[in-house]
């Protein structure tokens, strides 16, 4: 559906797409009985941040699209390859990074992500790269920080147990009521990037142990 909106201005697709994300929470309450809490309402920005959020998902994108103002997501390229979601995504004005090109890859989200704050708009970033299965734990990376750090846009650190009612790689969503916590900022200037990206991971983390439940790990 959001690829019919491709000949409409940029702002008028993401209002688009942010109606896509409402009307697919609306569904999943309604149908699948699953919705979420949202904890730390206070904390979400009026400013442009950069979102450091745990991956378990699909259903934490669609919450953050809903709730955060306009979103440059970092991705890796080869999301865009596939057909009609990568095509989508793209009218979106993600953050491309390639990988596999190393320092490059950390250069190229600096240079993007640095024109996206300047443009008003926030970067959404899931630092350990990938989705991850409830209870698992991956090294954060460090790109994000390094942004942080260059542009001295805050950190606004989110953590959520949506995936133990929507697995990841999972077509079946259990009912219940996901709790998505949203931290304080965490103001970055005058900080390098392992003291932004150690604040980020401790308040993410400590939340995680506090919101999950692991008998609904393995169901």
């Amino acid at each position: 559906m959001i690829l019919l909106s491709f000949a409409l201005p940029f702002r008028m697709r993401y209002i688009y797409a942010k109606g896509w994300g409402i009307t697919n929470l609306f569904a999943l309450k309604y149908i699948c009985k699953l919705d979420y809490r949202l904890e730390g309402a206070e904390n979400l920005p009026r400013e442009p941040v950069i979102v450091f959020a745990k991956h378990q998902s699909v259903y934490e994108i669609i919450v953050l699209l809903s709730l955060l103002g306009q979103l440059a997501w970092v991705a890796k390229r080869e999301l865009l390859l596939l057909p009609f979601f990568g095509w989508a995504f793209m009218l979106a004005r993600p953050i491309v990074i390639n990988r596999k090109a190393g320092t490059r890859a950390v250069d190229q989200l600096i240079r993007q992500g640095s024109k996206s704050l300047a443009e008003g708009r926030s970067v959404m970033i899931f630092p350990e790269g990938t989705r991850t299965a409830p209870g698992a734990k991956l090294n954060y990376r460090i790109g994000g920080a390094i942004l942080a750090e260059k542009s001295a846009y805050p950190v606004l650190p989110v953590a959520h147990n949506a995936g133990e009612y929507w697995p990841r790689n999972s077509f079946i969503k259990w009912p219940g009521i996901v709790t998505l916590s949203v931290g304080p900022l965490i103001r970055t200037r005058d900080k390098n990037a392992e003291q932004i990206l150690s604040e980020a991971q401790a308040w993410i983390e400590t939340e995680m142990v506090r919101i999950s439940d692991p008998r609904r790990w393995r169901r």
